[in-house]
């Protein structure tokens, strides 16, 4: 091996040596970053079964003031651990509210009795919120109008059930195909990794700033969510 192809392996092996401590540290930043409280004030964190039993006394420690917790998923499928996570975060007096993943493929009054059947009425809860994403599970995808009588249906349902209305949680891409903020008359939750989100009809209520975050309670990873703290929904 000659001195010059040394020389440029020790260079190689160097840059390969700072490249592992820069991604280190960008995955240790990923993992601890939330938004400034001066622009948001109110902040949370969504929390389902993934998250295994969590220590709430360690989220509240961790300046979480309120949790959305997964709930229901589709028409069958509920969160295992939704019933332990509601009361303990009650037991810390977080305040809680439900998340339900709507399927595209589903009736929509079939995913209402499956929200109804775990979720209890609770005057002190957050409203519930309905997660909305593009279904690729779902190999015929209902037109837009189909889409926003069925969503239409599920949501007097559910409220009629819970007593208040709920938060639509569309994500950049569910917004775009099916442009729900603009015709669904509920507050939103929107999505945008470390950048406050600027798609949607409205000023948005909530914004999951990463679902990256680790915190000591939990196991993996949450959700981060901050509330609209300025004027125009922090756009």
């Amino acid at each position: 091996m000659t001195a010059t192809l040394k020389g440029l392996l020790r260079r190689l092996a160097g840059w390969l040596v700072i490249l592992a401590i820069a991604g280190g540290a960008l995955v240790w930043w990923t993992a601890r970053w939330t938004p400034d409280r001066e622009t948001y004030p109110v902040q949370g964190v969504s929390i389902s079964a993934a998250n295994g039993v969590v220590a709430w006394g360690s989220i509240k420690a961790a300046g979480a003031e309120f949790v959305y917790l997964a709930a229901t998923d589709g028409a069958r499928t509920h969160d295992a651990r939704f019933a332990a996570n509601r009361d303990g975060a009650a037991a810390q007096n977080i305040r809680s509210g439900a998340v339900h993943r709507y399927r595209l493929c589903s009736f929509a009054a079939d995913q209402a009795a499956n929200f109804i059947r775990n979720v209890p009425r609770d005057s002190a809860a957050l409203p519930p919120a309905v997660w909305l994403d593009i279904d690729h599970d779902c190999a015929s995808p209902p037109s837009r109008a189909l889409l926003l009588s069925e969503l239409t249906t599920f949501l007097a349902q559910i409220e009629a059930h819970m007593g208040t209305r709920s938060i639509i949680a569309p994500s950049p891409a569910f917004d775009a195909e099916y442009d729900v903020s603009r015709d669904v008359a509920r507050t939103t939750w929107v999505r945008g990794f470390f950048f406050a989100p600027g798609y949607g009809a409205h000023d948005w209520t909530m914004w999951q700033a990463s679902d990256y975050v680790r915190i000591s309670g939990a196991d993996g990873t949450v959700g981060w969510n901050v509330v609209r703290g300025d004027g125009n929904g922090g756009q």
